[in-house]
């Protein structure tokens, strides 16, 4: 023991503060191993189509078979997620899963949908955005920002020239918690909107996958190997050597004071997870440079929510007495860690405290809390109550919760002080014995108590915490689904935990599912195979570093040797243990690369789509990004007929998708009004879209005025063209016999071959000013000046350069 001058911490003036600087710095990223099993391995989950980066095979040298693709998640699926934009009603139709629905703005010029993910994130990697209409070509810019006022473009198409429904563009900005994408220009005709807008989220390097792997010390004459059949067994023979090389980075172990049967309360023979027998295993995971955590019981035997008898040694000590025991045990435990060179990163004081610890005499005369303690505990609790429930202890008595009675109400409160004194009591021991160390309080959310019984906990917790001058780093719960709900339920959880405390880090402490059995387990949608084990247990990755604010630090499968266990036993080989093939979803689950696993184009019917030789892919170590060659399978024989077709190509980090839009014509307005043959006489359009069809003459001038539009293909004018503040004006194969002007509006196309609209021949000069989106003059026969000025963006030819016979100034200096 320890000496000190005074018999306890003094909590009502010590202050050990939680230091926050301190703390982030200590929460260090782990060593990990970089095998190549799983160097080249990215899930590419598109909204259209599935790909994935490098050899996404099964694990078929394990034992078993499950396909492990790394994690990566939609965050403009989560609940919490908000969108916005700059004009109309239904940004978030555009973030609702249903490609059919849309945001579509109600104003022109360029226009943005932005959302707020809630918190910041540091390895989002890909955007995925779709648009209304098929067969159009949208120009758009892609921004991130930290807090919604500094922005960073991370992909720019605002020289977009193809017709497509959408695009994924591959980028690195940590610290993202704003999306932004603005539809800078659309050709004529298409609405602007976004149909659907994904952000993808990929596993942190710093979210630390590890396991409670306690029970290694029961099972000394065990052997592990990753192949115990083969004649290289690869890496063996002790449990943590297999973890180790499949990708487990940290290990928590858990000790009991003395342990104890549990049906006797005699000392066991051999004191498994005992103090002297912790600290050997603690070394074992030391020598490994794996990360180590403990995990104080303070008890005797095990302790959840359903049991927490005080140690034997402590039973009848007074309150006071048993106060001074927690510190120096744990002072004097943590020290022992630190002297052998086993410095724990993190120290859990007690283990799934959500009905507190140490429960002693306020069990006794309280029915709904006696009968918990007596149902659940080891039956020594029960049969010597005289010594267990002798003094007080850290039980909280949760059924005077609601009670109206003072005395009852102030036996809660009290029990809640006893608690958190004893927690502060523990935690100050581990600040001052190993000021390296995060402190971790670890409890549960129950599937039926569910956020009212938890939110009380943390909220008393936290606070009497502080008032004795104490805090902690780290916030754990378990998740076992069985016992805790649905993953929609745990992420529930966890979102609303790390939005009320955003001064805590966060972790899920115990996860396992079974790989055998057939069926699912309650509350869970995974087979309980092989397969299924995998994906439940990624699943429980993906919850923890989705967390906002990347609070989420690591996930722990519990004693995955032995319950639901991810190992099995070696038939004919005694006392020999090999790996299910779902132990690779330790080191599988990060992404080394994210590819462009999805474009789209679009063909007239009938006609081959043109698709890309090349696609992006993006090196999550370094964000770099570089083009990889695609082989694409044959285009289906169907493109003679409008719709929708996809085409799946190949490339060395993974399958691509192209979406291909089979369309009877491109993208162009709407005609409230079609004019065929000849027409005598001025054409004044004051709104809607009016079409002049292929073969109409128009004898007289042609004027457009605010909002509305123009569609002429194939057309002759005999008369200028006149357009203010027009919503679009397209002039397509015809011949105009006189000037055209354009000044304002939103899309001017003047010939486009990127929309099958013909070059024109105009007999007379043609400018071009002030238009805020699509501007195109391409391929034109213009008999006299070409001016343009103050278009944004400026117009572009297409690569189609016009033929004009008189001078080019401005910004049509060189088309």
């Amino acid at each position: 023991m320890r000496p000190r001058s005074d018999a306890r911490p003094d909590f009502a003036t010590r202050t050990v503060p939680c230091d926050r600087e301190r703390t982030s710095s200590v929460h260090k990223r782990l060593p990990r191993r970089t095998a190549g099993a799983s160097a080249v391995l990215v899930l590419a989950g598109a909204l259209v189509g599935t790909g994935a980066f490098g050899p996404v095979e099964p694990a078929a040298a394990l034992y078993g078979e499950a396909v492990i693709e790394p994690v990566e998640s939609d965050l403009a699926a989560k609940y919490w997620v908000e969108a916005t934009a700059a004009s109309g009603d239904t940004a978030p139709l555009a973030i609702d899963q249903d490609p059919d629905t849309s945001w579509l703005a109600t104003e022109t010029g360029p226009q943005w949908l932005q959302l707020d993910l809630g918190g910041a994130y540091d390895n989002l990697r890909k955007v995925h955005v779709t648009f209304p209409d098929a067969g159009a070509v949208y120009r758009y810019v892609v921004e991130a920002s930290p807090d919604g006022e500094q922005w960073t473009v991370v992909a720019d198409r605002s020289e977009a020239a193809e017709p497509g429904a959408g695009g994924v563009d591959l980028f690195t900005a940590p610290g993202t918690r704003y999306v932004r994408v603005t539809v800078t220009a659309a050709s004529p005709g298409a609405r602007i909107g976004v149909s659907e807008l994904a952000v993808f989220n990929y596993l942190r390097d710093d979210v630390v996958l590890g396991a409670d792997l306690s029970w290694m010390d029961d099972q000394r004459d065990r052997e592990y190997w990753v192949h115990p059949q083969a004649e290289d067994r690869g890496a063996g023979p002790h449990l943590l050597d297999v973890m180790q090389d499949r990708g487990m980075e940290y290990t928590r172990l858990r000790v009991f004071n003395e342990p104890r049967n549990e049906s006797t309360g005699n000392p066991n023979a051999i004191p498994y997870q005992g103090p002297e027998r912790t600290l050997v295993s603690a070394q074992l995971v030391a020598e490994r440079g794996l990360g180590l955590g403990i995990d104080f019981h303070y008890a005797d035997s095990w302790a959840d929510p359903g049991k927490q008898p005080k140690p034997r040694a402590w039973a009848e000590l007074e309150f006071d007495e048993l106060t001074d025991a927690v510190y120096d045990y744990t002072y004097d435990y943590v020290s022992r860690l630190v002297e052998q060179g086993t410095v724990p990163d993190k120290v859990a004081v007690g283990n799934e405290i959500a009905n507190g610890f140490m429960w002693g005499s306020e069990a006794v005369g309280a029915p709904s809390t006696e009968a918990v303690h007596a149902g659940a505990n080891p039956p020594y609790f029960r049969n010597q109550a005289d010594v267990y429930q002798s003094q007080p202890g850290g039980g909280i008595l949760w059924q005077y919760r609601y009670s109206e009675d003072p005395a009852e109400r102030q036996r809660y409160l009290d029990s809640w002080d006893r608690f958190t004194t004893l927690l502060a009591s523990g935690i100050a021991a581990v600040r001052d014995a190993s000021p390296e160390s995060e402190v971790e309080l670890h409890s549960v959310v129950g599937r039926i108590s569910g956020m009212g019984k938890a939110g009380e906990f943390w909220e008393q917790l936290t606070t009497r915490l502080n008032a004795k001058g104490q805090d902690f780093d780290v916030l754990a719960l378990s998740y076992y689904p069985e016992h805790h709900g649905s993953l929609a339920q745990m992420e529930e959880n966890l979102h609303t935990l790390a939005t009320a405390y955003p001064q805590y880090r966060l972790e899920i402490a115990e996860t396992s599912y079974p790989a055998t059995g057939g069926g699912t387990m309650p509350n869970s949608t995974f087979p309980r195979t092989v397969q299924g084990q995998a994906d439940a247990i990624q699943a429980v990755f993906q919850l923890v570093n989705d967390v906002v604010g990347n609070r989420g630090v690591g996930a722990l499968t519990w004693e995955p040797a032995s319950f639901q266990a991810m190992f099995r036993a070696v038939p004919g080989m005694s006392g020999t243990f090999e790996p299910y093939s779902s132990i690779d979803v330790y080191d599988r689950s990060r992404a080394a690369h994210v590819l462009e696993d999805t474009v789209y184009t679009a063909a007239l019917a009938g006609e081959a789509p043109a698709l890309p030789g090349e696609v992006q892919v993006l090196t999550t170590s370094d964000g770099s990004t570089a083009s990889v060659p695609v082989e694409w399978e044959d285009v289906p024989s169907d493109t003679g007929v409008p719709g929708r077709i996809t085409v799946s190509g190949t490339t060395e980090f993974g399958g691509v998708t192209a979406v291909v839009d089979v369309v009877d014509r491109f993208a162009a307005p709407a005609c409230d009004a079609t004019v065929t043959g000849p027409r005598y006489g001025p054409l004044s359009v004051a709104s809607g879209t009016t079409c002049l069809a292929e073969g109409a003459r128009v004898h007289g001038p042609v004027t457009v005025s605010e909002g509305a539009g123009l569609v002429a293909d194939g057309a002759q004018i005999k008369g200028p063209v006149t357009a203010v503040d027009a919503a679009a004006v397209l002039l397509c194969g015809t011949d105009v016999s006189g000037p055209v002007t354009v000044t304002g509006g939103f899309s001017a196309a003047i010939g486009d071959p990127a929309l099958e609209c013909a070059p024109n021949t105009v007999a007379g000069p043609v400018a071009v000013t002030d238009v805020t989106g699509w501007t195109v003059i391409a391929g034109n026969e213009i008999h006299g000046p070409l001016s343009c000025r103050d278009n944004r963006p400026a117009p572009v030819d297409r690569g189609v350069p016009n033929a004009v016979s008189g001078p080019r100034t401005g910004q049509c200096s060189g088309l």
